[in-house]
């Protein structure tokens, strides 16, 4: 919070950062069908692999991602009103769910410890830089779930 002042009057500017989801794709549809994909192969390397041994595969994931739009509100208290600004950033988060062995979950948390990975992001076909927001995994069930964080410029 400011204190501005401008042809005489005196208020407060006051910033607030919102983000404001644009996408959620919740899973995955066969082109051919239209119908939801039962589990997609996701591939992750970490972020010193150069080949494509490095790549480590969970076989039926359960993949979501939500992109959002970074966007900055000024409210001019005394003034003409507010200003949204799109900052032109996006930012995405993927969730992953499925069952791995504790040997996969062992090299996992080594990448979550060791830097940013590479995923495979299979909505658009890409490799994408990221960092771990978190990773959950049961021993007992085997059930695992990760949040993978990408900025977008």
């Amino acid at each position: 919070m400011a204190l501005c002042t401008s042809h005489g009057l005196v208020g407060l500017r006051l910033q607030i950062n919102l983000q404001f989801q644009q996408v959620q794709v919740p899973f995955a549809f066969s082109l051919v069908t239209g119908e939801p994909m039962a589990g997609t192969d996701f591939f992750i390397r970490p972020a010193s692999g150069t080949s494509s041994s490095d790549w480590l595969r969970l076989p039926n994931a359960d993949i979501s991602v939500s992109i959002s739009r970074r966007i900055t509100r000024t409210v001019l208290h005394g003034g003409e009103g507010d200003d949204l600004v799109d900052e032109g950033a996006e930012s995405a988060i993927y969730v992953v769910k499925g069952e791995m062995d504790f040997e996969d979950y062992k090299k996992i948390l080594k990448m979550f410890r060791s830097g940013q990975p590479y995923i495979h992001d299979p909505f658009e076909e890409r490799d994408v830089k990221c960092v771990f927001g978190k990773i959950e995994y049961d021993g007992s069930t085997k059930i695992y779930s990760f949040e993978l964080i990408e900025d977008i410029r």
